[in-house]
């Protein structure tokens, strides 16, 4: 089929709805929308048998829906209806959720049903939710939906028709800020942490903090640390920690409210954010493996199972900062001095890594300066992995990957990958040229032609995909849920392998050949005479493209190779 996606920005489920529906081999159109979008006239010109809406905040009109059938993906389950359901779902607390895709007609969110998926709610974060256990309950409705109008012979079913019991949703209005306010002196912490979960990529909690406004990203619990209700008691790796009425949480980014008429502010590490009015704090040392302990937060962890280690992380967005970067290299090296053959890195849910952190560098006093070191730190721990010649590296996605954080993955030996990430290998939509040395571990996997397609078309792609390439050596289909469970038994079984202490012999003997006939170091200064010229060059793109994307300033429209001849092949 001709399938027209229409969504307010090309964000993670657009991409995945985009790269399954490609799979399937339907030909696709895509329409970034505004409620200024002359949506018939976008209709008219790309005349798609379907149109899927995966991510959109403005009303399709009629005039379009009469003339093509439109599908919406609502977030929520059948009979919910409204802006923020996913807000609402976790600060319920709620056990079960579902995704509903429905067509479109006069009134917002009650068409008649095509398809949808329930599935169990985890405690997570809004946005991890999004990312995963409602993105594959999206594609599970999305193409059923899509195989049932194709048929030509399904109709969907009106909502009011539905039995009680097949509408468990209801109606809810926004979520807005005051719900979520936080009373410091009286809510308890599992009560805190909810409300920081239910807007942790966007919009946050807004509060107020050493005599200024802030919007709060993420809450972990704390255990262990407690002081007077709402001060402020400890830092650790950039969060702050803030007691609550029966204990604390540890709050990783802040963000400053836009002033009337200016973008949005960038989202940073909380001490970074604070700056000169953060008070002397004790910097609190994460444990590297907690264990069994209190609850606490670190978004670098390592343990071991037999000759197994794994080296597990989480940045929020998958952003690494220059920071970031230099501690999980400093644990990866903690890694490599214990007794294993087979260390895993990453293993989480939800992102795996999309490379430098956008938001610290623009907001950095010199950009170019911050944007250089933050590629140096990343071109070291890629370095440290492609020069671990004593065991075996597996990377292992729970999610996403992009640019830089794709590449990180690349330098391992296996990249095992959860059937539902998607990757994006590439970085000229930034208007980079990119390191991690990927001019020598893409071409080494996919071949010098398949790399340089991947770079210049720019557009995601599935697991599936990327094991037919050779980036991916293994899909593991499981929820997100099940992934740090499934990679720990394929590694221990790996490690067990009775060929395991050849392979790593093997692996050795090929680095010193690649070595001996191009150095590394001869792809990193290539790569970087590229970024350096990029980055201390005001008039490159990448730093209207870096504002506008950290800003949230208005793109001019649907970027151009997202509907060109190759987008749907």
């Amino acid at each position: 089929m001709r399938i027209l996606l229409i969504a307010g920005a090309f964000n993670s489920l657009t991409q995945r709805v985009y790269a399954e529906l490609g799979e399937r081999g339907h030909r696709l159109g895509v329409e970034l929308v505004t409620r200024d979008t002359p949506l018939l006239d976008v209709v008219r010109r790309h005349a798609p048998d379907l149109i899927v809406a995966p991510m959109l905040t403005t009303a399709v009109p009629r005039e379009v829906w009469s003339a093509c059938p439109c599908l919406i993906v609502h977030p929520g389950p059948v009979g919910d209806r409204g802006p923020s359901s996913v807000d609402w779902a976790v600060h319920l607390g709620a056990d079960r959720w579902g995704v509903t895709v429905l067509q479109a007609n006069d009134e917002m969110d009650a068409g008649d049903i095509w398809a949808a998926a329930d599935f169990p709610v985890p405690a997570v974060g809004k946005s991890d939710l999004y990312r995963n256990e409602i993105a594959d309950g999206a594609i599970q409705a999305v193409l059923t939906a899509v195989a049932r109008v194709a048929s030509g012979t399904h109709r969907p079913r009106p909502q009011a028709t539905l039995p009680a019991a097949a509408r468990p949703g209801r109606p809810r209005p926004p979520f807005r800020q005051d719900l979520r306010r936080i009373d410091w002196h009286a809510d308890p912490t599992d009560t805190v942490v909810r409300k920081l979960r239910a807007a942790d990529s966007r919009p946050g909690v807004r509060d107020e903090l050493l005599g200024a406004s802030w919007y709060l990203h993420g809450g972990h619990p704390e255990d262990a640390l407690s002081g007077r209700p709402g001060e402020l008691i400890a830092t650790r790796c950039g969060a702050i920690c803030r007691a609550t009425a029966d204990g604390a949480v540890w709050i990783p980014e802040l963000r400053a409210p836009r002033a009337p008429g200016e973008p949005a502010s960038p989202k940073l590490p909380a001490t970074l954010a604070l700056g000169a009015r953060l008070p002397r704090l004790p910097e609190v040392p994460a444990p590297l493996d907690p264990g069994d302990g209190p609850r606490t937060w670190s978004n670098i962890r390592y343990r071991e199972d037999g000759p197994a280690g794994f080296l597990e992380f989480s940045f929020p967005g998958g952003a690494m900062s220059t920071d970031h970067c230099r501690r999980l290299l400093a644990a990866y090296r903690h890694a490599c001095s214990r007794p294993t053959s087979v260390l895993v890195l990453g293993g989480r849910r939800d992102f795996f890594s999309n490379g430098i952190h956008l938001h610290v560098i623009e907001a950095a006093a010199d950009p170019a300066a911050e944007s250089w070191a933050n590629i140096q730190a990343m071109d070291d721990l890629v370095h440290a992995v492609l020069t671990t010649t004593d065991r075996l590296v597996v990377a292992a996605l729970g999610g996403n990957a992009a640019a830089g954080g794709a590449m990180l993955a690349l330098a391992a030996d296996e990249v095992w990958c959860r059937s539902a990430v998607v990757l994006n290998p590439h970085y000229r939509l930034m208007g980079l040229y990119g390191s991690e040395y990927w001019t020598y571990t893409l071409p080494r996997r996919a071949g010098h032609e398949a790399a340089g397609r991947l770079m210049a078309r720019a557009l995601p792609m599935t697991a599936a995909a990327g094991a037919r390439l050779g980036l991916v050596d293994r899909v593991i289909d499981c929820t997100a849920q099940d992934f740090t469970a499934r990679t720990a038994h394929l590694a221990r079984r790996l490690a067990s392998a009775a060929a395991n202490q050849a392979r790593i012999a093997t692996k050795k003997a090929a680095r010193e050949r690649d070595e001996a006939q191009r150095p590394l170091a001869a792809y990193r200064e290539e790569e970087l005479a590229r970024m350096h010229r990029t980055f201390f060059d005001p008039d490159e793109p990448y730093h209207a493209l870096r504002r506008a994307f950290v800003r949230k300033e208005p793109g001019p429209g649907t970027p151009a190779h997202l509907n060109t001849p190759a987008a749907g092949a």
